[in-house]
């Protein structure tokens, strides 16, 4: 089981979740689980669009790799075309991350699982909860 959160502060955020959703389950795997909307203002940047947050899980038989790759394309076909780096955060259309897999471990300079940061991300912990409980 694999469990990505997804975001979006610009536009029709529920809908562009939504899309988000449907594009992992025809891309990455079947959806097993999705959470509540989870709505939060930004964490690490300064922007009056608040964002709305989901966390699914889903079976899939995509490598870490290649999830990343289908999670990066979707973001793009969403209008996302620029990412973070280095901890520069801005609005998003859209965002997906990989938060686990399974029980892999990934520590490369283009991935890490488990995510990093989810820990300390009240938006993905508290949805995480919900469909993990």
């Amino acid at each position: 089981m694999i469990y990505l959160g997804i975001g979006s502060n610009l536009g029709d955020k529920e809908r562009n979740i939504n899309k988000a959703i449907e594009l992992i389950g025809k891309r990455v795997g079947t959806i097993v689980a999705c959470s509540s909307f989870y709505y939060s203002a930004p964490q690490g940047f300064q922007s009056p669009n608040d964002f709305v947050n989901v966390v699914v899980g889903c079976q899939t038989s995509l490598s870490p790799e290649e999830l990343l790759l289908a999670t990066q394309q979707i973001e793009n076909d969403l209008g996302r075309k620029t990412k973070s780096h280095d901890g520069h955060y801005h609005d998003r259309i859209i965002d997906i991350d990989i938060l686990l897999y399974d029980d892999v471990t990934v520590d490369t300079p283009e991935l890490k699982i488990p995510h990093p940061l989810m820990q300390t991300r009240a938006f993905v912990m508290i949805p995480l909860k919900e469909i993990t409980s």
